[in-house]
C-alpha cells in the first residue's frame, strides 16, 4: 500500500517527507523493522518508543510517527509523520493493512474481572456448533479457525490482533469471540476494532498494581462501551451486561440510551433471566427466561458464577442472530474449558479442581462452589502472585479461610519477590483458620490430595491453565493439573494422615 493512502486515516496528521512510498507493514517494535515499513514510536509505561528510533532508521524503516517533532539531522527522505497519539494510529494503521477484517466477522469481545475466559470460551463453543467456524482469542487458547495454540496475552496487541482476524476471515470464519483486558483497552489494543457484541461480566478487586484505584479500573471499561456507542464503525454493536453486579448497573445507567443493552442475571429486571438453579458434582441446570420464552438450560459445568458465565454467552450469542434454541441446545454438551474448574481426577473418593481464581472474589466463589456440593472438607491450596497488587494478598486469604476446612498457603508466580514475604501477607487475613505454608508448590499440592480423606474435595487455586511458575532468576515448567494428577496416583494406600490442623 501506498503510505499516502495510508496515513489517509489518522486524525491531522502533520507530514514531512515523500509520500509516494510503498509500505508493507506497520510496527512498534524496532526489532521487526524492515524496509517496507512504519515504525510507530509509542510511548510505553516502562519504555519511550522515540528512544528507538535511530535503530529503526538503521535497519531501513521506511517512514516513521511519533507523537512529537522530528529530531534535527533527520533523513530528509525518510517520511516524518507528527500524530497526537501514537497507540490510537498504530491499531489504526494495523487494521487499514490487514483489510479491516473485523468488519468481516460477527465479532464478541468479553471484559470483566472474573468470567472472561470461560465465557469467551462458551460463545466460541456455540459459534462453531452452528457456523461450523469461528476464531476465539483469549488467556487459555488461540483459534483461528484452522489452527489452535496457546496463547500468550489476553488481548493480543493491535497489529497482531488484526493479523489474527484477518487469518480467521481467510479460513472461513463467519464470526470469533475474544478476551479484553483492562490494559489492553487503556493501551487501545483493540481501537479501530469493529465489535457486534460487548459483554461486560463483573468488576471486583484486580490489576491495582496498574490502575492505582477501582475507579481507574473501571473507568478503562466503562471507556470501551462508550467508544462502541460513538464510534460503532459500521456496526450495531449491543452491550451485554450482568446486571446484577454493582458496577454492571451503573454501566447501564451511564450508558442510557446510547447502546442497546442486553441485560443478564438472576433479578427480575433481567432480559436473560436464570431462576431455580441446581447443580451436582456432574453439572448444572437451570430456568431461562428470555424473549418472552423458559428454556430449561443443562450444561457440565458447576458453580452460580458458571450460570453467570453461561448466561452471558447465550445473551451474546441471541444478539448475533444465533437462534437461542440451539444455543440451549448445544449448551447440553460445552466443552471443558483448561485451568477453569477443572475436574482432575478422583482416588479413593478424593476429587481435586484445579481453577485459576487469583483474585478475592473468584476464590470465594470456587470455595463456595464446592462447599455446595457437600464434601466432607474442603482443602484449598493456594498463593498469590509477585509484583502485582499487595493489597487482595490478606483478602485472598480471608476468601479462602471462611469457605474452607483447611488450608496451604504456598508459592503461585512470585516473580521478583521472596515467596515467604508474599504468604506472610496472605496469612494477615487467616483469622483462625487452620492452615499450614509450603513454599514449595508442587508439594502444597502433594501434601493436600495425600491428606484428603474419602469424601474430601481439594482445590488448587491460582494458575489453572498456566504450565509454567515464574521465579526471579527463572521461569520453570509447571502444571497445577500434572501435579495434581500425580498427586493422586501418588496416594499412599494406608489410611491418609489428618489434613492441616494447626496455624502454620
Amino acid at each position: 500500500m501506498i503510505l499516502r493512502d495510508l496515513i489517509a486515516a489518522l486524525h491531522r496528521p502533520l507530514v514531512a517527507g515523500p509520500l509516494d512510498v510503498e509500505i508493507h507493514a506497520v510496527t512498534s517494535d524496532s526489532r521487526l523493522v524492515e524496509p517496507g515499513t512504519v515504525f510507530v514510536a509509542v510511548r510505553g509505561h516502562r519504555q519511550d518508543g522515540r528512544t528507538f528510533i535511530p535503530m529503526a532508521l538503521e535497519k531501513g524503516a521506511t517512514a516513521i510517527i511519533a507523537d512529537s517533532a522530528a529530531e534535527a539531522g533527520h533523513p530528509e527522505d525518510v517520511p516524518y509523520i507528527h500524530v497526537s497519539d501514537t497507540r490510537q494510529a498504530l491499531a489504526v494503521l494495523a487494521g487499514v493493512l490487514a483489510g479491516e477484517p473485523a468488519q468481516k466477522l460477527k465479532l464478541a469481545g468479553v471484559t470483566g474481572t472474573n468470567g472472561k475466559t470461560t465465557t469467551a470460551f462458551l460463545l466460541h463453543y456455540l459459534m462453531k456448533r452452528v457456523w461450523h467456524r469461528a476464531g476465539l482469542l483469549g488467556t487459555v487458547l488461540l483459534d483461528d479457525g484452522q489452527d489452535v495454540k496457546p496463547a500468550n496475552l489476553t488481548t493480543p496487541g493491535p497489529v497482531e490482533l488484526n493479523g489474527l482476524l484477518a487469518r480467521m476471515v481467510d479460513n472461513g470464519c463467519r464470526g470469533a469471540a475474544m478476551e479484553v483486558s483492562s490494559q489492553g483497552l487503556d493501551q487501545l489494543r483493540v481501537h479501530g476494532i469493529a465489535f457486534d457484541a460487548a459483554i461486560f461480566t463483573n468488576l471486583t478487586q484486580d490489576h491495582l498494581d496498574y490502575h492505582a484505584t477501582m475507579e481507574n479500573y473501571a473507568a478503562a471499561k466503562f471507556a470501551w462501551f462508550e467508544t462502541l456507542a460513538a464510534t460503532p464503525l459500521g456496526k450495531k454493536p449491543v452491550a451485554v451486561v450482568n446486571t446484577d453486579d454493582g458496577y454492571g448497573e451503573k454501566l447501564v445507567v451511564q450508558l442510557g440510551d446510547k447502546l442497546p443493552i442486553i441485560r443478564f442475571g438472576f433479578n427480575v429486571h433481567c432480559d436473560f433471566r436464570a431462576n431455580n438453579f441446581k447443580q451436582s458434582s456432574r453439572g448444572m441446570e437451570f430456568e431461562l427466561t428470555a424473549k418472552g420464552k423458559s428454556y430449561l438450560v443443562r450444561a457440565p459445568l458447576i458453580g452460580r458464577f458458571n450460570v453467570y458465565n453461561l448466561l452471558g454467552a447465550l445473551a451474546a450469542a441471541s444478539a448475533m442472530k444465533i437462534s437461542l434454541r440451539e444455543a440451549v441446545a448445544a449448551a447440553a454438551e460445552a466443552p471443558q474449558v483448561p485451568g477453569r474448574m477443572e475436574h482432575c481426577g478422583t482416588r479413593d473418593g478424593v476429587t481435586v479442581f484445579v481453577d485459576y481464581a487469583h483474585t478475592p472474589d473468584a476464590l470465594e466463589n470456587a470455595c463456595r462452589t464446592l462447599k455446595e456440593l457437600n464434601p466432607a472438607r474442603l482443602i484449598t491450596v493456594f498463593g498469590c502472585g509477585g509484583d502485582r497488587d499487595r493489597t487482595k494478598r490478606p483478602l485472598m486469604g480471608k476468601a479462602a479461610a471462611t469457605y474452607s476446612d483447611a488450608c496451604i498457603l504456598t508459592s503461585d508466580n512470585p516473580r521478583s519477590e521472596d515467596p515467604e514475604v508474599i504468604i506472610k501477607d496472605i496469612e494477615a487475613g487467616m483469622g483462625g483458620a487452620r492452615y499450614r505454608s509450603v513454599v514449595d508448590r508442587a508439594e502444597a499440592i502433594r501434601i493436600a490430595v495425600h491428606a484428603a480423606g474419602k469424601g474430601d474435595i481439594v482445590l488448587i487455586a491460582g494458575k489453572g491453565h498456566e504450565p509454567y511458575q515464574q521465579f526471579a532468576d527463572r521461569t520453570i515448567d509447571f502444571d497445577d493439573r500434572r501435579e495434581a494428577r500425580r498427586a493422586l496416583v501418588e496416594r499412599p494406600a494406608e489410611e491418609p494422615p489428618p489434613p492441616p490442623s494447626r496455624n502454620r
